[in-house]
């Protein structure tokens, strides 16, 4: 029975994808647009989560959910309810009408603070709702996450090769690959119930402690083969690049107000208490080598 995952077209689902490539799992994927992703065993089901036919016929005769599509970032927080809360209550829905009980969750770090962050609020309201589905869920909460066709930290490469990194207020965040991420979703479907049924994980690079902003900026400058000028900006000066942000790109901008808010609390560190049990998973990519390779990918692609 193949699997089904929402969010197929986006960055961590065509991660996810090429897992389940490699590993020859079929697979039913929702997209809202045509992709060109090869993959001899998925069926792309057209539609978004708010589609309960699309959901429906996602679902039906799968033996388990990844549910990944969410909205990350938009110019009116708003938006954030309709698609993650709203968005994921569908899917839920649609699951336990089809008898898929398995249903694997990515949420993210920012819902341990939710009062930072309209993107964090909805996606800890969105937990809520997995843990009282009656289904046999875990929910992981990535920190950071990067690698081929991200476009989030594609930001910082972009300026450290220009030798200028800014940075928010200090602090230290965990950061992990995105191929890492897309083989932990996989190998949870079917970990061993006792293990991971009802349980929240925080992954990361197994670096202890995280990275703090500075040691990030200075990996990602070593990637693109700079020494960067790092510094550390106060809040309003990042409010301020929020606004200009916004007049230069409009919808399409990628620092937010929201973002903002969680930008400058100074511990994204994944918890040493919610690790993933070592003999279900573990992180193959260091930090230090998987950012090379990211911008070894980002050259190779005419980004950089």
């Amino acid at each position: 029975m193949p699997l089904a995952l929402t969010g197929g077209s986006g960055f961590v689902g065509q991660a996810v994808l090429d897992i389940l490539a490699e590993r020859n799992l079929p697979a039913e994927a929702l997209v809202r647009r045509a992709t060109d992703h090869q993959h001899a065993r998925v069926e792309w089901v057209m539609g978004d989560l708010h589609d309960t036919r699309a959901l429906g016929h996602l679902v039906a005769g799968t033996r388990a959910v990844i549910h990944i599509a969410g909205l990350t970032n938009t110019p009116d927080p708003r938006d954030f309810a309709e698609a993650n809360v709203a968005g994921t209550a569908n899917v839920l829905s649609a699951a336990r009408q089809a008898g898929v009980k398995r249903f694997v969750f990515v949420s993210s770090l920012s819902a341990r603070e939710p009062q930072l962050s309209a993107y964090g609020a909805s996606k800890a309201e969105a937990e809520k709702l997995v843990e009282q589905s009656g289904l046999d869920w875990t929910i992981v909460r990535p920190p950071g996450v990067y690698g081929p066709r991200d476009v989030d930290y594609f930001e910082m490469f972009r300026t450290a090769k220009l030798g200028f990194v800014p940075l928010p207020p200090g602090g230290a965040s965990s950061i992990i690959h995105v191929h890492d991420l897309a083989r932990l979703l996989v190998d949870l479907v079917d970990a061993q119930p006792a293990l991971v049924s009802k349980r929240m994980f925080e992954p990361d690079d197994a670096r202890e402690g995280g990275w703090s902003h500075k040691e990030l900026a200075d990996a990602i400058g070593e990637a693109v083969g700079r020494r960067v000028f790092a510094p550390h900006l106060p809040r309003a000066v990042l409010q301020g690049a929020a606004g200009i942000d916004r007049l230069l790109r409009g919808p399409k901008a990628r620092l937010t107000q929201d973002r903002v808010g969680y930008m400058c609390h100074p511990n994204w560190v994944s918890r040493s208490d919610r690790k993933v049990p070592e003999t279900i998973w573990q992180p193959r990519i260091p930090g230090d080598v998987g950012l090379k390779a990211t911008a070894a990918w980002y050259k190779r692609e005419g980004w950089l």
